[in-house]
């Protein structure tokens, strides 16, 4: 098995097919043959096989599509989401080659995401509250644009160049993105009720909580153990005036 066996593009809500095909070509290029594609089920076949060529027509064809990016990445383990536009809502940033030499050690054991939004509007921040890490791509601050599948093209370079150089390490199965967000959605519930979170805007602050338990990659029995805490306090705080 290659090192990028555990890795699969996402493309969220593309628009045009000859992206997503020149996305499965770069992917092949890299040594990554899995294309994810949310909320786009009409795009062109042929013209995606087109751009992918008949060398990396197999992706093409073996795209899964999601109605949701909730759905699509349910099942991965780390995600790693992209943005041209920099701001603090948007979490400190980290560069390709930074982005790539933590990944390879991750998706030795953990299935792993590369996500990448729409060619006209990019990632949205509450898409971007999935992500355990967020790459921008330097550019000439003339002409910061760089289409989808070229964007897709660097972060696989990066993620292939960087395989090479990886050691043979012990890396945990960490928690899926499925039971992050069964978490997150049971703190915020609780942070709520205790008046933590500030209930004009809750998402907000629980962004900040996402970023920080993100940091520490948290296995799924540690979730368990963080679910359970939070049971607990709900309990008490539901009991303790009786």
């Amino acid at each position: 098995m290659t090192k990028t066996a555990n890795v699969t593009i996402v493309l969220n809500k593309p628009k045009y097919p000859g992206n997503v095909g020149s996305a499965a070509r770069c992917a092949m290029n890299m040594g990554i043959d899995k294309l994810v594609v949310v909320g786009n089920r009409d795009l062109a076949m042929e013209e995606m096989k087109t751009m992918a060529t008949h060398v990396a027509a197999g992706i093409v064809d073996g795209i899964r599509y999601f109605d949701s990016l909730n759905e699509a990445l349910a099942g991965f383990h780390y995600i790693v989401g992209t943005t041209a536009r920099r701001g603090g809502a948007r979490g400190p940033l980290v560069s390709p080659r930074e982005m790539a030499d933590t990944l390879v050690d991750i998706s030795q054991k953990n299935e792993v995401a590369l996500l990448f939004g729409p060619e006209d509007t990019g990632l949205s921040n509450d898409e971007l509250r999935f992500c355990h890490l967020v790459v921008a791509i330097p550019s000439s601050r003339h002409f910061k644009s760089i289409n989808l599948s070229h964007s897709v093209m660097i972060l696989c370079y990066e993620i292939f160049i960087a395989k090479g150089n990886i050691q043979e390490t012990f890396t945990p199965r960490l928690a899926t993105s499925a039971e992050l967000e069964g978490m997150y959605d049971q703190m915020k519930a609780l942070f709520l009720k205790i008046g933590f979170l500030n209930p004009q805007n809750p998402d907000y602050w629980m962004m900040h909580v996402r970023r920080f338990l993100s940091r520490t990659r948290l296995l799924s029995k540690e979730v368990k153990v963080i679910r359970g805490i939070c049971r607990q306090l709900d309990w008490y705080e539901r009991n303790k005036k009786t």
